[in-house]
């Protein structure tokens, strides 16, 4: 593996990772580039004892390469969470929990569906550039049919989304994009996840909705589509949003089968923002070698805190606030 970052194909990646002391190896590297780093006092000295943990020569804390990772604390095999995320990024549409506990034999749909949001938690990329240039900024309406309600009044959940619009003279391929479930289409809501997501001083295009109007108080250049009353339908007059989400809808209903619950879709949103935003790298070995480079720097968390959450509490709760969490891939 010396002087290569990832395997690039099916083959290489069975080759490099045939068990777990490879993967704990590889999990070192991505940790330490530089070299084993004490969390406690910096030192760079240690030495390994036979249970795998390093002790620094210094303040003699020990230290294992998977505390304060999203490995920390799982029974399931490190090369059970490798061939996990090789099966998540090398796929184009990714994998549901289904095909992953069938594909890897794991015990019950319980442990592949943990290990799934866990993988998804680490897709979220901390400190990200905010989205820059022209952007276009909407909202869609994610979930089963609910009798009655049409748009903005739909009792669905509700996702914004913004995409960065093709630049120079590039007229198709959009930049990146971000998504986030909000509680609702008011003004003060739009206006947060536009200020969280989008840098000061971009163009904003949006339509006509009133809750966009102060946009341009607030450091941005602001667009106005009026397709409502335009021949121009929506799709040609905002085309960078309604892209995304439809590839979202349809990616929905086809790897997951639609069956994704309100107070988990956020991890959904997650993984589809993972993907857009490196679809046009030229090697999934890549989405894997990144994917894992996040999962060392994101913290563990267990089946009872992503069922129980305090945001999937406040998602099916109604009428309670819900904290707002910056997602940046």
């Amino acid at each position: 593996m010396a002087g290569v970052d990832y395997p690039s194909n099916l083959g290489e990646f069975f080759d490099w990772f045939q068990s777990d002391d490879d993967c704990w190896r590889y999990l070192v590297r991505l940790r330490w580039p530089d070299g084993f780093i004490c969390p406690a006092c910096g030192a760079s000295e240690a030495w390994l004892t036979k249970r795998r943990l390093f002790v620094c020569s210094e303040c003699h804390r020990q230290t294992s390469v998977t505390v304060g990772t999203v490995f920390e604390g799982s029974r399931v095999p490190l090369l059970q969470w490798f061939r996990a995320a090789w099966l998540i990024t090398s796929r184009k549409s990714g994998v549901s929990a289904t095909d992953l506990q069938q594909e890897l034999g794991l015990g019950s749909y319980k442990t592949a569906w943990t290990l799934h949001h866990k993988l998804r938690k680490a897709m979220v990329r901390p400190n990200a550039p905010k989205l820059s240039g022209e952007i276009e900024v909407d909202e869609t309406f994610v979930g089963g049919p609910t009798p009655g309600a049409r748009g903005r009044g739909t009792r669905k959940q509700i996702v914004a989304v913004a995409v960065e619009k093709p630049t120079g003279h590039v007229q198709y391929g959009y930049g990146r994009c971000r998504l986030r479930v909000i509680r609702d289409a008011r003004r003060e809501t739009l206006e947060g996840f536009i200020t969280d997501v989008c840098a000061s001083g971009s163009v904003i295009y949006t339509d006509g909705h009133t809750a966009y109007s102060r946009l341009g108080e607030l450091g941005y250049t602001h667009v106005i589509s009026h397709y409502s009353s335009d021949e121009e339908p929506a799709h040609v007059a905002m085309p960078a949003v309604h892209r995304v989400a439809s590839l979202l809808k349809r990616w929905l209903l086809g790897t997951h089968q639609g069956s994704v619950a309100a107070q988990h879709l956020d991890y959904y949103l997650d993984e589809f923002t993972f993907r857009f935003n490196r679809r046009r790298s030229r090697s999934r070995g890549l989405l894997f070698y990144r994917l894992m480079q996040l999962a060392v720097q994101t913290r563990r968390t267990d089946y009872e805190t992503i069922v129980w959450s305090r945001r999937a509490q406040m998602t099916t709760l109604r009428g309670r606030e819900r904290a707002p969490r910056h997602r940046h891939a």
